[in-house]
């Protein structure tokens, strides 16, 4: 590795080889290769003169790529395109005068792009479930374990510790579904010329507007897809790519989400991400153990919100049919963003792989302030016992109220159920308060919801999606 020079930490430090590889310079230009034999292929047997042998010839050389030499060319020509078409064609002499015969350069730029889109969504989705299956075992295990609930990071009403990760899983299934719709609204460019009019087409075709047609179609079949975009100018439409940048801005919030909830655990101590044998947690204070990985999450995951804006702004100020300044911004966000999201995921998975929970912790926080939470179940038990509602509401508020102040400003342990087994008007005995505080008894149905929700939805996503490519995860720092 060269350390002279500024290298991207999504490619050193967070994205996978996966990944990188959709788009690194190895994959689009052989793309563009393909797409130029699809080409070929198409009209010739539309009935345009190219031969067999020229066919050949080109897909001989699909992947062995000079890149030197078409760097010469691109400094020479200042054009990415011509500078590949030269150098495939020196590469393929006799297939030289059809290579991106009719086309425009967004032939081949905008028809990879929408490939490599294809696979690097599929990829992220893919990645979404191999989380969404990992939290879903963490949330069986853990359905009903009671934990203390939070409202605006205020005790509230116990939940399982099941029960929130199914919070976190639904944020993925929805991820899940909005990913599947971007991917099944995929389509690529097709055959479409300079400014979308198709007239270079409609020239090779001595205006025989039905070949055309098929011309445009049969590209996109054999790309995958079942048609093209049904017009465009001289690109697809950029807000195709604003379209997939939102869908992993969403799940890079569902991952925030995560990530922060997970950091706020670690503070009150209760459940803990993994943390390795000789791992540091700060250079000076050798006890810390920070949560670096969930940390890391939460600021990948920024980066992915801020950069989606980029492609939301370049669909929005593109010129009639088309204007350059979408390319050197488009070139950056759109493969940054998926960079950034994978390398996002893979921490999430590896953070839900290993999370530690530590009961004991989740019982001494949820006993704290379980007697506060217990006294509508104790005012209820005293009024059928023959007491006055009011009068007992009212001795309660007070009760709660010096037991508050006694935490707060005395740093004591909650004695509210021994003020209100001394209060003669409650009749009730301490160990009577005691046996009411049986943490299961205040969950709800948290523990069932769990269930039927890890049977229900998650199981019909996970078995739609049973064919998916399972990927393993490593953690490079």
């Amino acid at each position: 590795m060269e350390h002279d020079r500024y290298e991207s930490p999504l490619s050193s430090r967070y994205a996978s080889r996966e990944m990188q590889f959709l788009f690194s310079p190895q994959h689009k230009f052989s793309t563009w290769r393909r797409l130029w034999v699809i080409l070929a292929e198409c009209e010739k047997e539309l009935g345009l003169p190219i031969t067999q042998e020229q066919i050949d010839e080109m897909k001989a050389h699909v992947e062995d790529i000079d890149f030197a030499r078409a760097a010469q060319f691109e400094k020479e020509l200042r054009h990415d395109v011509m500078a590949h078409v030269h150098t495939f064609g020196e590469a393929c002499p006799k297939a030289m005068p059809i290579i991106h015969l009719g086309a425009t350069s967004c032939y081949v730029g905008d028809n990879t792009d929408i490939l490599i889109l294809k696979d690097a969504l599929t990829l992220v989705r893919d990645k979404v479930l191999g989380v969404l299956e990992v939290l879903s075992a963490f949330a069986r295990a853990q359905s009903a374990q009671p934990t203390l609930a939070f409202t605006h990071f205020q005790p509230a009403q116990p939940t399982t510790v099941g029960k929130r990760a199914a919070l976190w899983i639904n944020d993925l299934l929805l991820d899940v579904a909005e990913l599947d719709f971007v991917l099944g609204s995929l389509k690529p460019l097709g055959s479409k010329g300079t400014t979308g009019t198709q007239a270079s087409f409609l020239e090779l075709f001595d205006g025989d507007y039905e070949k055309v047609k098929a011309l445009d179609l049969a590209v996109a079949k054999r790309m995958g897809f079942d048609a093209p975009v049904p017009v465009s100018g001289q690109t697809y439409s950029r807000k195709t790519d604003s379209r997939a940048l939102n869908a992993l801005m969403q799940v890079a919030e569902s991952a925030m989400k995560f990530s922060n909830d997970i950091r706020l655990l670690c503070h009150l101590k209760e459940v803990e991400e993994p943390f390795e044998k000789k791992q540091i947690g700060s250079s000076a204070m050798a006890y810390k153990r920070n949560p670096m990985r969930s940390e890391r999450i939460a600021s990948i995951s920024r980066f992915v919100m801020v950069n989606a804006q980029n492609a939301a702004i370049t669909a929005g100020t593109q010129w009639f049919e088309r204007t350059l300044d979408d390319s050197a911004n488009k070139r950056l966000a759109v493969a940054e963003c998926f960079l950034a999201i994978d390398g996002v995921l893979d921490l999430y998975k590896n953070v839900a792989s290993g999370l530690v929970v530590h009961p004991k912790m989740i019982e001494r926080h949820l006993m704290e302030e379980l007697p506060f939470m217990a006294t509508e179940n104790i005012l209820m038990d005293c009024v059928k016992r023959g007491g006055d509602r009011q009068a007992l509401h009212e001795r309660i508020r007070q009760h709660s109220v010096a037991a508050g102040a006694t935490i707060k400003d005395e740093g004591k342990p909650c004695d509210l159920l021994e003020r209100i087994a001394a209060d003669p008007a409650f009749g009730v005995t301490l160990d009577e308060l005691k046996a009411m505080l049986r943490p299961e008894n205040f969950t709800g149905c948290a523990a069932m919801q769990v269930d039927d929700f890890l049977s229900g939805p998650v199981a019909d996503c996970l078995a739609r999606h049973a064919t998916r490519a399972h990927y393993d995860t490593e953690i490079k720092v």
